[in-house]
């Protein structure tokens, strides 16, 4: 099924972007791409069950290996991840709708459940906590309250 959204990669682990146009997807992409991510899709993602091992993404061909920055062009030299596992869902909402202190939620989609975390994209610490909530989501780091 494709998602009008945007998928990144940290290490092999991909993480997926929803928002309506404007919200703030490939701005948040072009940011993490500075913080060492690759680019797996912008604008479209295509996820799929992979056996029962989860769900993967990857870019619609026609869009793969392309990053829209609004204002500016289109850029086609970024570093990609053609295809990644899904481990994280990120709604990105505007900065009032972000709770503090945000309970445990999920994103399902084929029968997989996924964590979802609500996200103001536009913020300057927005690149950071999205990987620390995919660290959270992995296991990898713990939290005294809130997402995970």
């Amino acid at each position: 099924m494709t998602f009008h959204g945007g998928c990144a990669a940290r290490n092999g682990e991909g993480v997926m972007l929803l928002g309506p146009p404007g919200s703030g997807k490939s701005d948040l992409l072009l940011r993490l791409l500075g913080h060492g991510w690759t680019l797996v899709a912008d604008d479209q993602v295509e996820v799929v069950a992979h056996g029962g091992s989860g769900l993967v993404a990857c870019a619609p061909p026609a869009l793969s290996g392309l990053l829209e920055v609004r204002g500016v062009g289109i850029r086609k030299d970024v570093p990609v991840t053609p295809q990644v596992p899904l481990r994280l869902v990120v709604r990105l909402v505007p900065r009032a709708d972000v709770p503090r202190l945000p309970d445990a939620a999920a994103w399902t989609h084929a029968g997989h459940a996924l964590p979802v975390l609500a996200l103001d994209p536009f913020a300057a610490s927005a690149p950071d906590k999205l990987a620390l909530a995919l660290d959270v989501a992995l296991g990898k780091a713990r939290l005294a309250s809130g997402f995970g």
